[in-house]
């Protein structure tokens, strides 16, 4: 069996309003390797995630590793070495499960000579994680819309101008279970409008790299609202970061907070998110980031 290289970047998802239909990969990266190892699995982890990812079957690499080959009936190798350098943190809307997904799931589709095409991944990806944004950002790279067709998963690639992105972290727990949880079964009709069409002003000001145009876009009345209570100072850093020229909104489903800004700005915006937070008594990660024109990579070593 050929050793197998993967990366897979970070991404972040719903861009404000376009709940479940956007995203956009980011240039960070988990980096994992498939190699033979006898009849035992043996997963190691370092970076992100060390001291609370499984390291047996119950890690998610591995379940999507396995998800493959069930696909074509075979068993997994029972002699597996997974080595895992993580960057993405774990429940931080950065999409680290879709990344750890991708990640068994292509070293899977390696090993078994390409069998099954990058859409076909996205469909079982999508299956796992219950939707499809984080994870078609990440496979495809760059800005990245999905939609649904007969229960199928669609995935088309969006011009945009890349972007410098911060990302502030709160150190609280909020699983994105929680975070779905936390939505309304029926919305109000305006509140849908609203949302649709600043979902399409936020595809034209990310065509256009128009940073105060994304500022007002990514406004959004559908998940929001009713996320940011869970997050003690979210909310009036999402507004402070805003009133500063910034294009802000919950990462994903957070708890983590990214806002857009112009080359130069990255320190004084992620200082702006902070405040609210620290005078909470939340501390919090930051992350300087640009966006990625480049989704996942497979490298194969015979």
């Amino acid at each position: 069996m050929p050793k197998v290289n993967v990366r897979v970047p970070a991404s972040t998802a719903n861009l404000g309003p376009a709940f479940d239909c956007l995203g956009l990969a980011l240039d960070l990266w988990n980096e994992t390797s498939f190699e033979p190892n006898g009849n035992e699995l043996v997963v190691e982890i370092g970076g992100e995630g060390e001291n609370e990812i499984p390291r047996d079957k119950n890690n998610l690499i591995v379940e999507a590793f396995k998800r493959v080959y069930a696909e074509v009936r075979q068993e997994a190798p029972a002699g597996l070495q997974i080595k895992c350098e993580q960057k993405i943190p774990l429940g931080s809307g950065l999409g680290s499960s879709a990344a750890a997904i991708l990640t068994g799931m292509l070293g899977a589709n390696a090993l078994l000579g390409e069998h099954f095409k990058t859409q076909d991944l996205m469909q079982f990806g999508a299956e796992m994680e219950g939707h499809a944004d984080n994870l078609a950002a990440a496979l495809f790279g760059g800005l990245v819309l999905v939609t649904q067709e007969g229960g199928r998963q669609a995935a088309q690639k969006l011009d945009y101008v890349p972007l410098y992105a911060v990302v502030v972290l709160p150190e609280i727990q909020l699983t994105t279970k929680e975070a779905r949880t936390a939505l309304p079964k029926q919305v109000p009709l305006a509140d849908v409008i609203f949302n649709i069409g600043r979902s399409l002003q936020v595809a034209e000001a990310l065509r256009q790299g128009d940073i105060p145009a994304l500022a007002t876009a990514m406004q959004d009345k559908l998940h929001q609202p009713y996320r940011l209570p869970l997050i003690p100072g979210a909310a009036e850093a999402l507004e402070a970061a805003r009133q500063a020229g910034a294009a802000a909104a919950l990462s994903g489903a957070g708890p983590g907070l990214i806002a857009f800004v112009e080359e130069g700005r990255e320190k004084a915006i992620t200082e702006t998110l902070r405040a609210p937070l620290a005078q909470r008594g939340i501390k919090t990660s930051q992350y300087l980031l640009r966006s990625s024109d480049q989704g996942a990579q497979v490298e194969l070593n015979s």
